[in-house]
């Protein structure tokens, strides 16, 4: 008997919690979802990054600009989300805002010291910044990933990939 009562009652709140998380994202009622400010972001810096690419480097700046301020209202609505410091790390370096991007990418880390995006961009910056010896201890952090970041930074400070930033 009291399992049936324990089995009833775990399955009312997995029933409930399910329908509360069902439209996580979007706004009520049935309409189209909106992207959140963090999607947003992260559409602009892909398409930065295309633009860097193909050598339109003012194009990659406004997108990078835009796609930090809408960080910035991501991070203010929900604070100290590590993927969102992490592209507000990014954004800042590739600005050309090392200080800031430091302090994002730190702030990151110490919410999560394992983070393989943070570890391998605060990397590059450390690289781009000459602190050699702090990169090599972002590259030793990933070294058990055995993710391409890992090999990306690797080769960043061995120096074959010095145009990536």
């Amino acid at each position: 008997m009291i399992k049936k009562i324990l089995f009833t009652i775990l399955l009312s709140i997995t029933l409930i919690s399910n329908s509360y998380s069902a439209g996580s994202s979007g706004g009520e009622g049935d309409g189209p979802k909106t992207k959140s400010n963090y999607e947003k972001a992260v559409k602009l810096i892909k398409s930065a990054n295309k633009y860097e690419k193909k050598g339109k480097k003012d194009k990659a700046q406004s997108s990078y600009e835009k796609a930090l301020k809408l960080l910035l209202k991501s991070n203010n609505k929900k604070p100290n989300k590590p993927d969102t410091l992490n592209y507000l790390g990014f954004t800042s370096r590739k600005l050309g805002d090392f200080e800031n991007g430091e302090k994002y990418y730190l702030q990151g880390l110490a919410i999560n010291p394992y983070h393989i995006g943070i570890n391998e961009y605060l990397g590059e910056l450390y690289v781009a910044t000459n602190r050699h010896n702090l990169a090599v201890e972002r590259l030793e952090v990933l070294k058990g990933c055995d993710c391409k970041e890992y090999d990306d930074l690797k080769a960043i400070i061995a120096g074959e990939k010095i145009s990536k930033y």
